[in-house]
C-alpha cells in the first residue's frame, strides 16, 4: 500500500486514497465537505508544546524531528491506529502547514519507513 503526504488545501485527487488528516487542530478557512477528510487522528499530532516550540522554523527541523520521533514511541496506541489504517488501502496524510519541506507527515512517513 502507498502511503503520501500532501496539504489538505490541495484539490483531491482519485490517487489519494483513504484521506487522513493528521494535524491536531482543524485547518483554517476549510469546510469538512471541502477537505474531504476520512479519519481525522489528532492523537498523532505533534503535542502542543511540541508544535509551539516548533513554530515552522527551519533552524529548528533536525531537533524538531527527534522530539517528534520520541512522542511517536510514547505514543505507540495512535502509531497502530495508524498502521492500521494504511495497511487497508492506499492512503495520504493531510497537513496544513505551509512549509512542504519542514513539516511533521514527513517525519511521520519517514517514522513508518514510507517513505
Amino acid at each position: 500500500m502507498a502511503l503520501h503526504i500532501k496539504r489538505i488545501y490541495e484539490p483531491k485527487d482519485d490517487k489519494d486514497g483513504t484521506r487522513i488528516l493528521v494535524d491536531r487542530l482543524w485547518p483554517r478557512g476549510l469546510s469538512k465537505q471541502d477537505a474531504a477528510v476520512d479519519i481525522w487522528l489528532k492523537d498523532i499530532a505533534p503535542s502542543p508544546t511540541l508544535r509551539r516550540w516548533f513554530g515552522h522554523d527551519p533552524a529548528k527541523w533536525i531537533e524538531f524531528q527527534r522530539r517528534y520521533r520520541d512522542e511517536l514511541e510514547k505514543n505507540p496506541s495512535a502509531v497502530e491506529e495508524l498502521k492500521r489504517q494504511i495497511q487497508q488501502a492506499d492512503t495520504t496524510l493531510l497537513y496544513a502547514a505551509k512549509d512542504l519541506q519542514h513539516n511533521h507527515a514527513i517525519v511521520l512517513q519517514r517514522f513508518l519507513g514510507k517513505d
